[in-house]
């Protein structure tokens, strides 16, 4: 390696730029780096094999150069696309939502293009479809924000041979440290509620089928019984705040009603409305407990009390994790913390009446 090449030195007559007035290619690299092409190419791709001192060079002879590597160069060399894939289902949820600005900004400080695929339905040919897509378009890895049980099996049955991460499902044992704590939240919530003297907690829970939707159902009923307290019947809803409205309205004709665990932050929503047009007040008569914390859970009249969850760390582990697939466990994460899960107490909880 000549002096130069480790100064950042541009040979006589040749422009910073490059060597030849067009843009400056891997072989301008290698040139001036006095290295061989391969070797770039090793450096692109951090292979541990190159010498700190030959990197260096490598990297000087880039920055000199104003060398930007293609996308296409960079999948010639290491045989990757630099793309990855998502499939999402029921996307305009504020969790999913939010789970997927956080892979596309990770995926994108790691260098990598994101294509989403966002299905309005979880039937078995519709998901296996989705997977072909992004296997046809060279995917290095999949993750797929799958909240229904049966979307898991329909993904095994695709029999796809790419890295793939699955969140939301209990299908992936890896993943169940990400996105685990519904059944936390939920006790939380229901503990709460008893804690201010409440004899009992309704519930209104997201659809049956749902991952979330049923571990935050399990974790009331098992809260309640391990408190001693009556267990009432749930109720059903779509995740909407039509839903959580229809429902509240059944639940304010109700006198025995005094608090009000409900599944997301929209049906908890609508359970605002309806118990403010049957005049029943909340927190004076009623008490309610959203979940995720939507942005506008501060603002609703009165302030929701509801379970945080850190969606951006979700979908910031969850392209951690599927990179360390993609490296072929090389390099296997190292262990992390469950994502904590936090109850944020506001106005619409109070003690129960007469207390």
């Amino acid at each position: 390696m000549s002096p130069s090449a480790a100064e950042g030195a541009v040979p006589k007559g040749r422009s910073r730029r490059n060597f030849a007035g067009s843009r400056p290619v891997m072989d301008d690299v290698a040139r001036l780096a006095g290295v061989s092409k391969q070797t770039v190419s090793r450096v692109l791709n951090e292979h541990p094999s190159v010498r700190p001192e030959t990197r260096e060079a490598v990297l000087t002879a880039m920055r000199t150069l104003g060398y930007r590597p293609s996308r296409s160069a960079r999948s010639l060399a290491s045989g990757r696309t630099r793309m990855l894939g998502v499939i999402s289902f029921d996307a305009a949820r504020y969790g999913p939502a939010a789970i997927l600005t956080a892979i596309n900004t990770a995926a994108q400080e790691a260098g990598y293009l994101l294509s989403s695929i966002a299905l309005d339905t979880a039937e078995h040919d519709t998901v296996v479809e989705a997977v072909g897509r992004l296997s046809a378009e060279g995917a290095d890895g999949v993750i797929a924000i799958a909240p229904q049980l049966w979307v898991g099996h329909a993904l095994a049955d695709a029999r796809f041979d790419t890295p793939l991460v699955v969140l939301e499902n209990g299908f992936d044992p890896e993943t169940e440290e990400i996105t685990g704590g519904s059944r936390e939240g939920a006790r939380m919530a229901t503990e709460h509620l008893l804690g201010l003297g409440h004899p009992t907690v309704w519930h209104i829970a997201g659809p049956s089928g749902w991952t979330s939707a049923d571990h935050r159902l399990e974790s009331w009923r098992s809260t309640l019984a391990a408190a001693g307290a009556r267990v009432p019947e749930p109720l059903f809803g779509d995740w909407s705040s039509d839903s959580g409205y229809h429902l509240g309205r059944r639940l304010a004709r109700r006198t025995d009603v005094t608090a009000v665990f409900v599944s997301n932050d929209q049906m908890a929503l609508g359970v605002l409305h309806a118990f403010h047009e049957a005049g029943r007040s909340v927190p004076g008569e009623v008490s309610v407990v959203g979940y995720d914390d939507i942005p506008e859970a501060a603002h609703l009249l009165p302030p929701l009390t509801t379970v945080r969850t850190d969606f951006a760390e979700i979908g910031t582990r969850s392209l951690r994790l599927l990179l360390s697939r993609i490296d072929g466990g090389t390099r296997p994460p190292r262990p992390e913390t469950p994502i904590p899960v936090d109850l944020v107490v506001r106005a619409s909880c109070g003690p129960a009446p007469g207390r």
